[in-house]
């Protein structure tokens, strides 16, 4: 019996040693021995290689300020896995997060009684997130995909409206090889007559994603054309920005984000919102979304004296789209704390820390599938030219790099999500 919030994380924690195995099949039946609570409410799904979380977080903002009841799953968590399902833009209670898991316990359990096999962790907090939404009487969900799309656990919902945010080679060894591989998997989130928002695609990703939508009479809304960035300028703490939306304009936008891929970002959410009413939004509820967003730990400012932005970075456009953004932060001197897991491309990673970086400090995390620390620094060096110093904990690193930037430097952290919620819960 589950009555505490440790006892809660400990059953969740109790599935991390099952891996990760694509697949509907575990999520399905424990879904169904619970009632299908994934069909009661509208689902929009999003997938992507980057940008998936802040285009989650921008659509349920906007859908939260046009007055529907929204619940919001997203992963990984940064500090607390209370994080992952929100309401109305708030994380889960911790009374209502341990009331779930208590009652999915009863499900999973029954169902590993049965046959022998056990939900993944990501798929037990898939089945919760469905069932605690339900349980929530919400009026829409907005559910980040974890990898790829066709099998992965989300994808046991219906989604009305489906979103593909972009396609770089990740997860190779999953996904296939090529973009066209990857992007027969991550379009198979979408079902007959349902529509389809669709951020910049490299072009053999966008033809196997034609394909796959008129052969399953899927409607299209396309970056760049149904939707586009009109004029934008950077502003104190973000954008000015005017989208084209697939039914209407909307002028003169604040996006409180660093980083010019959050335009993009925004006007695929944009689309998402569209789509899913089926008509222009409200410019006041559009705007009232976005001076309430926040999408913690992307580029994220947690400290001033000194200064310390950490982001979630965790494949080479990312990082790029990182490198691209520090302008917004004045020219200055930056020494990097820099982690990753070792199944990336950790080399391309590496290569854009060369257009800004003056010192980087490598680190691990505690994961079980994080780099070595003394490799990374190994790869460091031989990829940019600058000191390269080694630390064997986030705290490790953090005191490090206080020490090289004293109290007016400049710090930024990146390189996994993971290490951006170790850092970032230092600042609480």
């Amino acid at each position: 019996m589950i009555e505490t919030y440790d006892e809660a994380v400990a059953y969740l924690d109790s599935h991390i040693g099952h891996g990760i195995r694509p697949g509907l099949s575990r999520t399905t039946e424990v879904l169904d021995m619970m009632g299908n609570p994934h069909q009661d409410y509208p689902v929009v799904l999003v997938t992507g290689s980057n940008g998936k979380t802040s285009t989650t977080r921008m659509i349920s903002s906007m859908l939260t300020a046009h007055g529907l009841r929204v619940g919001t799953f997203t992963s990984p968590h940064l500090e607390r896995i209370e994080e992952r399902f929100g309401m109305d833009n708030d994380p889960a209670t911790t009374e209502d997060f341990v009331q779930a898991v208590a009652d999915v316990a009863v499900f999973a359990d029954l169902y590993k009684a049965r046959s022998g096999d056990s939900l993944t962790y990501f798929e037990v907090t898939t089945v919760l997130a469905y069932a605690f939404f339900a349980a929530q009487a919400i009026d829409v969900a907005v559910v980040e995909v974890g990898m790829g799309g066709r099998l992965d656990a989300t994808n046991v919902a219906d989604a009305d409206v489906a979103v593909i945010t972009g396609i770089s080679l990740e997860h190779t060894d999953v996904l296939g090889e090529t973009f066209g591989e990857i992007a027969s998997e991550k379009v198979g989130i979408t079902r007959p007559g349902a529509v389809l928002i669709e951020g910049p695609l490299p072009a053999e990703a966008r033809a196997v994603v034609v394909a796959h939508c008129s052969d399953n009479d899927v409607r299209r809304v396309t970056f760049g054309i149904d939707l586009n960035i009109g004029e934008f300028a950077p502003a104190v703490g973000g954008w000015l920005v005017t989208i084209e939306g697939a039914f209407a304009s909307y002028p003169d936008l604040f996006l409180p984000l660093h980083g010019e891929h959050q335009l993009t970002n925004l006007t695929v959410a944009i689309g998402a919102v569209e789509a899913f009413f089926d008509r222009a939004l409200v410019v006041d509820a559009v705007e009232e979304a976005l001076a309430g967003l926040t999408v913690p730990g992307r580029l994220e400012t947690v400290s001033v004296e000194p200064l310390i932005v950490i982001d979630g970075a965790h494949n080479p456009e990312g990082m790029e789209a990182a490198a691209a953004a520090l302008d917004a932060f004045g020219s200055r001197d930056w020494v990097v704390i820099f982690g990753a897991m070792g199944d990336k491309d950790v080399a391309s990673m590496v290569v854009p820390l060369g257009s800004f970086a003056s010192h980087v400090i490598t680190t691990a995390v505690d994961h079980e599938r994080a780099a070595d620390p003394v490799a990374l620094a190994d790869l460091v060096r031989a990829i940019i030219d600058c000191p390269v110093d080694v630390t064997s904990s986030t705290a490790e690193a953090l005191d490090l790099a206080r020490q090289h930037t004293g109290e007016y430097g400049a710090i930024l952290v990146l390189g996994s999500l993971y290490l951006a919620g170790e850092i970032r819960s230092r600042f609480g």
